[in-house]
């Protein structure tokens, strides 16, 4: 039933948005979707399998913003600053993707264990909520690599591929640091377009 699994992803998330994890109640979320608790366990099977699949979900809709980004602009540094821009927007607005990209847990969220664990749903889509969700490291470099597979076109050599992965990396970095210190009212994709000049010289990008 997707209809109905997006819908109680959706009150999940809602839910979240107004008390601590711990106090979400499984049946205030299916009341919230407008759904039986019966179908709230037949999607998700648990409170932990609830908390995954909303974990997948919102790291699904980070890395589709990063696509987003990256079909963007024609520039290759203008992508570049769309990325950060959308990673520290995203994270701003989004305590899980922040939590995803930083490892800082707070209190009120759900902490599901990263690795993988036993799944007998017949459901696909929570078989794959319930593999392994990506640790901050592994989220930087999916994102990093989508990053420079859109930049590095078919006729890239590798030693130029090696130094876009460089600055790709260079630049999320920085992008990252702004969720820990905010960058001030100009803004990430100031900060990134004040940095990334100084690199261009240098023949990378």
């Amino acid at each position: 039933m997707p209809a109905a699994r997006e819908s109680l992803l959706d009150a999940a998330r809602t839910a979240l948005t107004r008390k601590p994890w711990s106090r979400v109640r499984m049946v205030d979320v299916a009341v919230e979707a407008g759904v039986s608790r019966q179908t709230l366990y037949n999607e998700f099977g648990s409170k932990e399998g609830l908390a995954r699949a909303l974990v997948r979900r919102e790291t699904d809709a980070y890395l589709a913003g990063v696509d987003r980004a990256l079909a963007g602009p024609r520039d290759p540094r203008e992508r570049l600053v769309a990325v950060a821009e959308w990673t520290v927007a995203s994270a701003g607005s989004n305590a899980l993707v922040r939590a995803l990209l930083t490892g800082l847990w707070s209190r009120r969220l759900p902490a599901p264990t990263l690795s993988a664990v036993p799944s007998t749903s017949v459901v696909p889509a929570q078989r794959r909520a319930d593999g392994p969700l990506p640790a901050p490291a592994e989220l930087f470099v999916l994102v990093r690599d989508r990053v420079v597979s859109a930049l590095c076109g078919p006729g890239t050599g590798r030693s130029e591929s090696a130094e876009q992965a460089r600055l790709c990396e260079l630049t999320l970095r920085l992008a990252l640091s702004c969720l820990l210190v905010p960058p001030g009212s100009d803004g990430a994709g100031h900060l990134i377009r004040a940095a990334l000049p100084r690199l261009a010289r240098q023949g990378a990008i």
